[in-house]
């Protein structure tokens, strides 16, 4: 993997704020889970901090406390609905005002990061309900036509799960999905397990194993809400899909990828060569992590405009 010295500090940074997770995940340390938020959050948000020319304020969605990242020049009232990673359990908004302010600016939407309730003080279903409240409540004042979703990790499994029960429950989908790096098999089965260990900075398959069993609780990590390689996908909308080739999580994302197109689902996957989980991270700092954003922003912007 060829980083600039600058990416690869940023990257290193990035491991150093995610240290005190896996203590905590084996019940050790003496930091509550909210202070492990509270630190990691922090951390990313001073090495990888907002660029000029958004803004971000705090809002509720139906209850749901919420980061409102709002850049100079909306089009279209667009609105994206961004889901934020973390295994369902670590994840923090303030670690994502750079690429949700990045998001921001090249998609010119407004984008609602959900602050949505984690394991293991709130496990399964939790985290995935407060985000579709937070769907519901968009729908509630924007017009679908204008909503798209995105999301990296849990955040990216999530954005399948989001649409299925929007399908569901009866109510409009958005016209897209853009799922990053998404954590779509908890039954952690898929071969990159293995063959990519060791090869991803930010995580593992002891890890997941970890995190997995801290969400989910009493459930089965093959419930299709949890795991949507499972899940019965027919009329979703077009969704992008985007895996870096060095993640542990790689063959749950090209299933994914699978489970859609064979269910008619309009579907695009890039794997990106030699990149780890949620490269997207670095963006303003790395080349692929710029380029790929830009291409979601481009899947996203030619759905809003056939939506027109």
């Amino acid at each position: 993997m060829n980083l600039t010295s600058e990416a690869a500090a940023l990257l290193e940074r990035w491991v150093q704020a995610a240290e005190g997770i896996a203590p905590a995940l084996a019940g050790e340390g003496d930091l509550t889970w909210a202070q492990v938020r509270e630190s990691y959050g922090k951390q990313l948000a001073d090495a990888l901090p907002a660029p000029h020319g958004v803004s971000f304020e705090r809002v509720e969605l139906n209850g749901v406390p919420t980061m409102l990242v709002v850049p100079e020049e909306v089009t279209d009232d667009r609105t994206l609905l961004y889901i934020h990673g973390g295994g369902y359990v670590h994840g923090a908004v303030e670690a994502y005002v750079g690429l949700t302010g990045h998001y921001a600016k090249r998609l010119r939407a407004r984008v609602y990061v959900p602050d949505y309730r984690q394991a293991p003080e709130h496990p399964f279903p939790t985290p995935i309900d407060d985000v579709f409240t937070a769907y519901q409540a968009l729908l509630a004042g924007t017009a679908p036509e204008k909503i798209a979703v995105s999301g990296d990790s849990a955040g990216g499994a999530m954005v399948i799960t989001i649409m299925r029960k929007a399908r569901n429950a009866g109510l409009p989908l958005p016209v897209a999905g853009v799922a990053i790096s998404p954590w779509a098999d908890l039954t952690h089965s898929g071969p990159s397990v293995r063959s990519r260990a060791g090869t991803d900075p930010l995580t593992s398959g002891e890890f997941l194993d970890d995190l997995a069993r801290t969400f989910l609780g009493d459930a089965l990590p093959t419930d299709p809400d949890a795991s949507p390689v499972f899940a019965e996908v027919r009329g979703l909308a077009p969704t992008l899909i985007q895996m870096g080739e060095n993640e542990v999580m790689l063959s749950g994302g090209i299933t994914l990828a699978g489970r859609l197109a064979e269910q008619r689902v309009r579907t695009t996957l890039e794997v990106w060569p030699h990149m780890f989980h949620v490269w997207h991270m670095l963006v303003g700092h790395l080349a692929q992590s710029d380029e790929a954003l830009d291409n979601a922003v481009s899947f996203i912007t030619r759905e809003y405009e056939r939506a027109r």
